[in-house]
């Protein structure tokens, strides 16, 4: 027997033939197997609905039960008792609250709310953060934003809370049962491709324009980061403290306080801070609902093209994300640490000690008049800005020497490659961008990924606004391949320099705490209105994610591996073709994932700068209070984040296959 193996085993790789080759290859084995598929079906589906656009025998006009839901709903909304007696009371609930904090935060005063910042910061984080804490109240005050500023304030305390509780309760439930996480995942990955723009609509005409519908579109926006950390957090617990826990006779409700919930304190304020930081940018978002505070602020300056205006209502903004998420990261760094500091100033000692500091400045200043930030403490800013913006447009919008200016380089890049890309997509066959993106998902996934995304597609079709979707999926991927070319290229130079990583931290940093409302007002006073300044929003918003993720891939490389590399002479160049981006490729892959995700949202906010599309039809469904044009829109962008995220993002089966 060993005789007759023999030839076969000297024969070496190729004795199994094509199969063998298959085996090793395992993508080009799918590709081979879809395209034997297509091979068959296409004839048939071409002869059956032909090429082109999605063809209208497959497509449900879903305007007329859509227009009757809308037409009940308004008819119905002060008078059925769902609406009165159980949707109405939420609405007041939600009015009383935020109105209470709004109030709390005026008794306060403007001294007492920076005193009361800067010492929750002491007590979390240190003297530097107080001080940054302290700072940034005030200049909220000196840019003259401090009673929008509160507003937007007692919006989110209110949003946050909420999105908290929900987010934890829906966590348990995850982390609990095997049979809830299965179900919830798929619902908490769809909300989190979902672009907050879309939720707005369903709000608006269940609870109208005001409070109610932009607290409650930005608790379902923020919790499911909170409900996925936690999820995570609980079924992480070690096991062996929890065996031993069980073991000492523990019932079940004692588990969970006293060793699950301790285990995971991280991932609570981790979930904590990713929901303060969506929740603001969704409070900014809702102003075109009615929130008020900043964002309406913003909004309106939006509107006008007042850069001055909205820059002072901006500047807030990103001060409050900045102390909220340096806070609330504070806290997670130390959760489960050893207190420090002085005995007398530890736990409740010192909490007791910085509430006496907070009620005597609010006291003190409540004595001085300082219910609000006085009038004559505000520095405008406005002016100057709009000044130096005019010398900008005035300079840069045009008419320099060569390279031309910013109205040029938008008319460019749209007519080079937004206008071919679009064309390309729109005039390919309906059927080849379904096999191209199970091509792609397939690849770097699994059969039910690709089925997924898919049937994602097919559903844009169905619902017969395909056209609009691939010209908002022309968008998203020429802002995606800008934000990838740029982003892999510093990053690479912030993995090779420290001092390159240290000079871009506090820039990536700001950057990244900003909401996607802010990048709207630069680009459109530089770049005008239209579907490239979109795409330059979406690129400034979603670079700081890829840099930072790619950092992070580049840097933790084996150190071993790399050792190797310089000692076999490779180069630099070669050390990071051949070693660094294959070895950091998942977090390439995650890099990618991040930005198709966060560029996709800022494109169809980009409705509300002429970016067209799936935009503008969200924009005017909120406008018109049309709920055929914006739901139908709003599920084509589910949709398509879906697809987008199932062809970037490679299955945990796979990755482990890799690794």
């Amino acid at each position: 027997m060993a005789t007759a193996h023999a030839p076969a085993s000297a024969a070496g790789p190729g004795t199994g033939g094509p199969l063998a080759a298959l085996r090793g290859r395992p993508a080009l084995g799918k590709l081979l197997v879809l395209l034997a598929a297509a091979a068959v079906a296409v004839p048939l589906v071409h002869a059956r609905w032909g090429g082109g656009a999605w063809p209208g025998a497959l497509t449900a006009d879903l305007s007329a039960p859509l227009g009757e839901v809308n037409d009940w709903i308004v008819s119905n909304r002060d008078s059925h008792p769902l609406f009165v007696h159980f949707l109405g009371h939420i609405s007041n609930a939600v009015v009383l609250s935020v109105r209470g904090v709004y109030l709390t935060l005026l008794a306060l005063g403007w001294a007492g709310v920076t005193a009361v910042a800067a010492l929750v910061a002491w007590r979390t984080a240190g003297v530097r953060l107080a001080v940054t804490a302290g700072a940034c109240f005030v200049v909220c005050g000196l840019l003259g934003m401090w009673v929008p500023t509160m507003q937007t304030l007692a919006l989110m305390v209110v949003a946050v809370l909420a999105s908290a509780v929900l987010g934890i309760l829906l966590g348990l439930a995850a982390g609990l049962s095997d049979r809830t996480f299965r179900f919830l995942r798929p619902v908490l990955d769809t909300m989190q491709v979902l672009p907050a723009f879309a939720y707005l609509l369903p709000v608006v005409l269940v609870f109208g324009i005001g409070v109610p519908g932009a607290v409650l579109a930005t608790v379902v926006y923020a919790a499911p980061p909170m409900a996925r950390l936690t999820a995570l957090g609980l079924r992480g617990a070690d096991a062996g403290v929890m065996e031993a826990v069980t073991s000492l006779g523990a019932t079940g409700r004692q588990r969970l306080l006293t060793a699950r919930l301790p285990l995971a304190r991280k991932e609570l304020l981790l979930g904590l801070n990713q929901t303060i930081m969506m929740a603001l940018s969704m409070a900014v978002i809702a102003s075109v609902i009615g929130a008020g505070g900043l964002g309406d602020r913003v909004y309106q300056a939006l509107s006008s093209v007042d850069v001055g205006a909205a820059l002072a209502a901006g500047i807030p903004i990103v001060l409050l994300a900045v102390v909220l998420d340096r806070t609330t990261e504070a806290a997670g760094r130390k959760a489960g640490t050893e207190p420090t500091g002085p005995a007398a100033l530890r736990g409740a000692r010192g909490w007791a000690l910085a509430a006496g500091i907070a009620a005597v400045v609010a006291v003190v200043g409540r004595l001085g008049g300082g219910r609000v930030w006085p009038e004559g403490g505000v520095v405008p800013v406005a002016g100057p800005v709009n000044t130096a913006k005019d010398w900008m447009v005035d300079h840069l919008y045009t008419g320099i020497p060569v390279i031309g200016g910013t109205a040029d380089w938008a008319a460019h890049f749209t007519s080079w490659v937004l206008n071919p890309l679009r064309g390309g997509l729109q005039g390919l066959p309906w059927w080849s961008v379904l096999l191209i993106v199970a091509a792609l998902a397939w690849t770097i996934g699994t059969w039910r990924t690709a089925l997924t995304a898919v049937l994602a597609m097919a559903a844009i079709g169905v619902l017969g606004v395909w056209e609009p979707s691939m010209d908002t999926l022309s968008q998203v991927v020429a802002a995606v391949a800008v934000t990838l070319v740029l982003g892999f290229a510093v990053a690479v130079g912030a993995a090779r320099s420290e001092r390159l990583e240290r000079a871009l931290r506090p820039v990536l940093d700001v950057f990244q705490t900003m909401p996607q409302f802010v990048y709207l007002i630069p680009v459109v006073a530089l770049f005008g209105v239209g579907r490239a300044p979109a795409a330059a929003a979406a690129v400034v918003y979603a670079l700081p994610a890829v840099v930072r993720i790619t950092t992070q891939g580049l840097r933790g490389v084996d150190p071993a591996a790399m050792e190797c590399a310089r000692s076999l002479g490779a180069t630099p160049g070669q050390q990071l073709r051949q070693v660094q981006l294959p070895l950091a490729r998942p977090a390439l892959l995650l890099a990618v994932n991040q930005g198709v995700v966060l560029v996709l949202a800022v494109v169809i906010i980009g409705g509300l700068v002429g970016s067209g599309a799936l935009g503008y039809d969200v924009v005017f469904g909120l406008a018109q209070g049309d709920l055929a044009t914006g739901l139908v829109a709003g599920a084509a962008i589910v949709c398509l984040g879906l697809m987008l995220d199932r062809v970037t993002q490679p299955t945990a089966r796979r990755s482990r296959k890799e690794s």
